[in-house]
C-alpha cells in the first residue's frame, strides 16, 4: 500500500474517530440519538446516502443489542471498513462511560444541582425537533411509493395497537417487501411464512434466552459479566427494551438495587450523553464498584460489537442480491413508521411547558431554513434552559407553567 494511500486511510480513521467522540459526547436523548448521527454523518458529511441510512436502522433494529451504538458501528463501517466500525463504536460508547461514572461518583455527596436540570431542560425539545426532522427527511427516502407508504403506516399502527415488538414488525416488513417488489409466486409467499413464522416466534420470547442459567451473584464479577453480556447478545428492541428488563430483574428479581437506587440511575443516565444502556456502569458500580461498573458496561456493548461486525462484511456481499433489496425496501418505510411511533412517545416528556414548546419550533424553523448545525442548537438550547432556571421569576415563565399544569 503506497504512502499516500496510508495517510489516507488514517485521515478517514481520524475522521470517524473524532466525529463519533464529538457524537458520544454530546448527544442526548435515546432512540433521538440517531436523528443527531442522521444530521450529522449522513445529511452534512455525506458518510452514506439516504437509503443506505434507512437500510442501516433497519439492520441495527432487527439485530439483539444498544441500536444507536450498533447504528454508529455501521456508519463508521460504511466510512472506514472493519476498523472505522470498530473505532466508531468505540469512540461513541467510551465519553458515556467516563461521564456516567464521574456521574455516578459525585451523586452520594453532591445530588443532581439545579444548573444541569436546566441545561436538560432546554435540550429536551432540541433532540426532539432534530429527531423529528431526520424521520421526516429519512421519511422522503423509504416511502417514495404508495405500497411504501401503506407499510410504514401499517407498521407505526401495529406497533402503537398490537403486543408485537419492533423487530417482529420489521420481519413482517420484510416479508412484505419481498412479497410486494420482488415475487408474489406461490413459492415466494410459502418462502416467507416458512421464514417469518419460526422468527417471529424467536424474537417474541427474548427474555426466555436472557434468562437462561441460575441466580447470578451481585459480588461475582463473572456472574455480572455474564448477565449483562446475556442482556446485550438476547435483547431485542434497544437500549430502552433493554432498560426496562434490566428493571425488572435487577430489582425485582435478582433484589441487586432497590426501586429507588434504580430511579436515582436512571436520573443520572438522562445527564449522561450517548447510549442509554450506559445504564449498566451505574448497576456494576453499585453492586461492585468501579470493576463492577467497568465489567458490566463492556459486556453490555461487547455483543453489539461483535454481531455488526460479523454482519456488516456478509451484508455488503448479500445486499446486491434482487431478493434482499426487496426484504430491504419494505423494512425501510417501516423503520420510518416505528421512528414516528418513538417521536409521539417521547414528546412529552421533552415538552412540559409552552417555553418547551417555543424552544421546539423555533428549532424546527432554524432547522429548516436554515444551515446551522445541530451542536450549536444543542448548545444554545442548553444555556437557555439554565437561564430560564435563573430567571424562573419571570412572569412569563410563571403564566405559561400555570397554563400548562391546568392543561394536565
Amino acid at each position: 500500500m503506497s504512502e499516500r494511500a496510508d495517510a489516507g486511510r488514517g485521515g478517514v480513521w481520524s475522521e470517524v474517530v473524532g466525529s463519533l467522540l464529538k457524537l458520544g459526547a454530546t448527544s442526548y436523548g435515546g432512540p433521538a440519538i440517531m436523528g443527531v448521527m442522521q444530521a450529522e454523518l449522513q445529511e452534512k458529511r455525506q458518510w452514506v446516502s439516504k437509503p443506505r441510512f434507512v437500510e442501516g436502522l433497519s439492520v441495527v433494529n432487527m439485530l439483539p443489542g444498544a441500536t444507536a451504538t450498533q447504528l454508529a458501528i455501521f456508519l463508521g463501517y460504511a466510512r472506514g471498513g472493519w476498523w472505522g466500525g470498530f473505532f466508531g463504536g468505540l469512540c461513541f460508547v467510551l465519553p458515556a462511560f467516563v461521564v456516567m461514572l464521574a456521574l455516578t461518583l459525585a451523586y452520594a455527596t453532591l445530588g443532581v444541582s439545579p444548573l444541569v436540570q436546566g441545561a436538560l431542560y432546554g435540550l429536551g425539545p432540541v433532540v426532539i425537533a432534530i429527531f423529528a426532522v431526520a424521520v421526516y427527511r429519512l421519511g422522503r427516502a423509504a416511502a417514495s411509493t404508495w405500497q411504501e407508504v401503506v407499510i410504514g403506516v401499517l407498521a407505526a399502527a401495529v406497533l402503537l395497537w398490537s403486543p408485537l415488538g419492533v423487530a417482529v414488525i420489521l420481519v413482517l416488513a420484510g416479508g412484505a417487501g419481498l412479497l410486494v417488489f420482488h415475487s408474489r409466486t406461490p413459492g415466494a409467499v410459502l418462502a416467507v411464512l416458512a421464514v417469518s413464522g419460526p422468527a417471529v416466534s424467536a424474537l417474541w420470547w427474548p427474555s426466555a434466552l436472557t434468562m437462561s442459567g441460575g441466580m447470578p451473584r451481585a459480588a461475582s464479577l463473572v456472574d455480572l459479566g455474564a448477565y449483562f453480556f446475556k442482556v446485550g447478545a438476547f435483547t431485542i428492541g434497544g437500549g430502552l427494551t433493554m432498560i426496562a428488563f434490566i428493571q425488572q430483574q435487577v430489582v425485582d428479581q435478582f433484589h441487586w438495587l432497590t426501586a429507588r437506587e434504580f430511579i436515582d440511575g436512571l436520573a443520572l443516565g438522562q445527564l449522561t450523553p450517548g447510549p442509554v444502556l450506559m445504564l449498566a456502569a451505574y448497576v456494576g458500580y453499585k453492586v461492585a464498584g468501579i470493576a463492577g461498573a467497568l465489567v458490566a458496561a463492556t459486556m453490555a456493548f461487547l455483543p453489539s460489537f461483535v454481531i455488526m461486525l460479523v454482519v456488516l462484511p456478509v451484508l455488503d456481499r448479500v445486499r446486491k442480491l434482487a431478493w434482499v433489496r426487496a426484504v430491504m425496501k419494505g423494512m425501510g418505510p417501516a423503520v420510518i413508521g416505528v421512528l414516528a411511533v418513538s417521536l409521539v412517545r417521547l414528546a412529552p416528556a421533552a415538552l412540559p411547558d409552552l417555553f418547551a414548546v417555543a424552544i421546539l419550533v423555533a428549532t424546527l424553523l432554524v432547522l429548516t431554513l436554515t444551515r446551522v448545525g445541530p451542536f450549536r442548537l444543542m448548545i444554545a438550547a442548553s444555556l437557555l434552559g439554565v437561564l430560564r432556571s435563573r430567571l424562573s421569576w419571570w412572569p412569563g415563565l410563571k403564566l405559561a407553567g400555570r397554563v400548562m399544569s391546568a392543561g394536565g
